[in-house]
């Protein structure tokens, strides 16, 4: 009998919100943790990722282009193959993929960004596609569920669909990025909505300064 330990990922579903730099900066984060990833990338998601990194992300070639979209060049950067190797990735159309039952096992669900439409689809249990269909399993499995909402202003609508989940254990973690640890930069601030989406989940990272209460000295 082997005793190497089952494979429990983190599934981590991209939606159609503009925001791909805060999911490229979980999947780093988690991955840099030795943490196992189960992707699925919405159908709009890929529209996004298009118009936010000139990157087409193609079901067949899938290992090239999540190199290309994280920043690394497979054949120079020494975790990289290490590190897709821990990634399985699943089409949004696959409703019989793993993550579409209950009795796959997963860590839990992080939905990043996370568009008004799938919010509506996951608090309404459409399961239109593989994410809200994830979204839905990780919810009734009662898995941790982490949805980083991407939208300004929110409407009366899909305030109470947040609500809902929220009352029905998922977390709410708006994209609002912290300035108060010296942020200089863009990536900064995406790291810091990504490091906070992984302190909920529990994932050790340091894609942000902490908050030590001393002014002038987060770290």
């Amino acid at each position: 009998m082997s005793d190497a330990q089952p494979r429990r990922p983190w599934i981590v579903g991209v939606s159609g919100a503009s925001g791909t730099p805060y999911a490229a900066a979980a999947l780093r984060g988690l991955l840099a943790a030795g943490e196992s990833i189960d992707l699925m990338i919405s159908r709009a998601a890929r529209l996004t990722l298009l118009d936010e990194t000139g990157i087409a992300f193609r079901d067949a070639h899938w290992r090239d282009d999540l190199a290309q979209w994280l920043g690394w060049h497979v054949d120079a950067e020494p975790q990289a193959p290490k590190w897709l190797d821990a990634v399985r990735y699943w089409p949004a159309g696959d409703l019989a993929a793993g993550p579409s039952s209950g009795s796959y096992p997963a860590k839990g669900m992080l939905v990043i960004p996370a568009s008004t439409a799938a919010v509506a689809g996951v608090r309404l249990g459409l399961s239109k596609d593989l994410l809200q269909r994830a979204a839905d399993v990780t919810l009734k499995e009662r898995r941790p569920l982490v949805v980083v909402v991407r939208e300004t202003p929110l409407n009366t609508q899909t305030l109470e669909h947040l609500l809902a989940l929220s009352r029905a254990g998922a977390v709410v973690l708006p994209a609002s990025p912290g300035f108060y640890a010296g942020a200089r930069d863009v990536q900064r601030l995406v790291d810091f909505v990504a490091g906070k989406a992984l302190d909920v989940l529990g994932v050790d990272h340091d894609l942000l300064r902490r908050w030590s209460g001393e002014l002038g000295a987060a770290q």
